[in-house]
């Protein structure tokens, strides 16, 4: 029996302008289930972003429901919310997020202190090894190219071990063969742990490589 890990019930976002009301999304409902692959595609300003926001409880809808991991997010307040995301839920953004300072062994750590728990600088390292950087781990992200520095955001995403992750555009600054190896790395890692993944993304070559392919297209879902 399939599982649903996440669940969107009549989805609407709409947001205020000076002049206007502006309707970003309308009506989406979906379901991804328990170590399902799902790629969100469509133009730029579709609304993809905005969905994912919803879908990870970072942003809340003007109507409908999201179930997150069988939470109801419309019940929870921001901190349960939050408590949610940094226990079970992963993330990578096209801008990489490192922290400049840090080196990426510490960049990589960082999710334990956001749980209050130890640093587990061997996952960490053992992480960045399966990303192909075991001899970076005392770099700064400014000593670092971008693919490195993507690579270093992808072992942090997979620290906690989530049950969920999100990536929204993680090749969008990438070269196209930087682009290809981190990608490469994002499902090996994703297979090896079973984590369901969220995709956000323009490139159609990528969305193939996921199990289902969700298009939106003016704010709303396109029929599979």
């Amino acid at each position: 029996m399939q599982t649903s890990v996440i669940k969107a019930t009549s989805l609407h976002k709409t947001v205020s302008t000076n002049q206007e009301n502006l309707t970003i999304l309308k009506n989406i409902n979906l379901e991804i289930n328990k170590g399902e692959s799902v790629a969100i595609v469509g133009t730029s300003g579709a609304g993809k972003s905005t969905l994912m926001t919803l879908l990870a409880g970072l942003d809340t809808p003007s109507e409908g429901e999201v179930e997150l991991l069988g939470n109801s997010l419309s019940q929870l307040d921001d901190e349960a919310r939050a408590v949610i995301r940094s226990e079970s839920v992963g993330f990578v953004f096209q801008s990489f997020l490192l922290i400049p300072s840090l080196s990426a062994l510490d960049n990589v750590t960082l999710p334990c202190l956001l749980k209050g728990e130890p640093e587990n600088k061997q996952r960490a390292t053992e992480l960045l090894e399966s990303v192909g950087l075991g001899h970076r781990i005392n770099h700064s992200p400014a000593q670092l190219s971008g693919g490195e520095q993507q690579r270093v955001a992808l072992a942090r995403a997979f620290m906690i071990e989530p049950k969920i992750l999100f990536a929204d555009e993680p090749t969008g600054n990438l070269d196209q063969k930087t682009a290809a190896k981190v990608i490469e790395q994002l499902f090996e890692l994703n297979k090896k742990y079973g984590t369901t993944l969220v995709l956000v993304t323009h490139d159609m070559s990528l969305a193939a490589k996921c199990d289902r392919t969700l298009t939106i297209q003016a704010g709303q879902l396109e029929d599979q």
